[in-house]
C-alpha cells in the first residue's frame, strides 16, 4: 500500500521516500496538523498557526523546529524578523510505503499514528466542505461517492489507481501556470482498498 497524500505530478519537485526517522518526526496529530496547513494554505508564523490550532506559540514553535529538523518544512528567507520567522513547506513531494514499516516492531507505532491521522485529516475536509456555503456551480461541480461493487484481484486494483493517478496528473497545471480567474485550490481525496468479507449470520 502506498500513501502519497502530497504527490504533485506535474511539478518539477523532487520526491523523497519517507524512511523510519521521518515517519517518527511528522507522526504526530499537533505536527501533522501544522504541515497540513502549510502545504493546503502556505507560509505562515507560529503565532498565526497558534490561533489557528488553539495552541500556545511556544508549543507551535517547537514542532515546527521539529519539522525542520526532518527536512518537511523550511524558513521562508527575506520575511519575518528574528522574533516572527515564517515557515514554509519545503519543495518536495513525500512518499509513504507502508510496506516499508509494516514489520518493523520500532516504527510500526509512528505508522499506526500517522495513518490514523492522515484519515482524520482527509475526513475533516469532507466534513468542512459539507458544512460550508458554496454556490451552485461549485457545489454542483464536488462529489462526495463511493463503488462497493467492485471485484479486483490486487493487480487489477493497482492498476485502477495508477489509471485514477494518471487522470489527475492530466489536470495538474504545471507549477507556472497562470490559474484561471475563478480558479479556487481542490483537494482531490482518493482511497481505494478491500474489505474483507463478513458473515452475515
Amino acid at each position: 500500500m502506498s500513501d502519497e497524500p502530497e504527490r504533485t505530478p506535474k511539478s518539477a519537485k523532487p520526491t523523497r521516500r519517507l524512511d523510519a526517522r521521518s515517519l517518527r518526526g511528522l507522526a504526530h496529530p499537533l505536527r501533522m496538523n501544522i504541515f497540513e496547513l502549510l502545504s493546503l494554505d502556505g507560509p505562515a508564523t507560529a503565532t498565526g498557526l497558534a490561533a489557528r490550532l488553539g495552541e500556545n506559540t511556544g508549543t507551535i514553535s517547537w514542532h515546527l523546529r521539529h519539522l525542520a529538523e526532518h527536512g518537511f518544512i523550511v524558513e521562508e528567507t527575506g520575511r519575518g524578523t528574528k522574533r516572527e520567522r515564517w515557515w514554509k513547506r519545503a519543495d518536495v513531494s513525500n512518499e509513504l510505503n507502508t510496506a516499508d514499516f509494516r514489520d518493523d516492531p520500532d516504527t510500526r507505532g509512528a505508522l499506526s499514528v500517522y495513518l490514523h491521522e492522515l484519515v482524520q485529516q482527509y475526513f475533516s475536509r469532507v466534513v468542512t466542505y459539507i458544512g460550508e456555503d458554496w454556490d451552485d456551480s461549485w457545489r454542483n461541480a464536488g462529489t462526495i461517492s463511493d463503488r462497493s461493487d467492485l471485484r479486483m484481484t490486487p493487480k487489477q486494483l493497482e492498476a485502477l489507481n495508477a489509471e485514477l493517478m494518471a487522470v489527475i496528473a492530466r489536470h495538474t497545471p504545471a507549477p507556472d501556470a497562470e490559474p484561471a480567474p475563478d480558479a479556487l485550490p481542490v483537494v482531490v481525496q482518493l482511497q481505494s482498498f478491500p474489505r474483507k468479507k463478513r458473515d452475515s449470520a
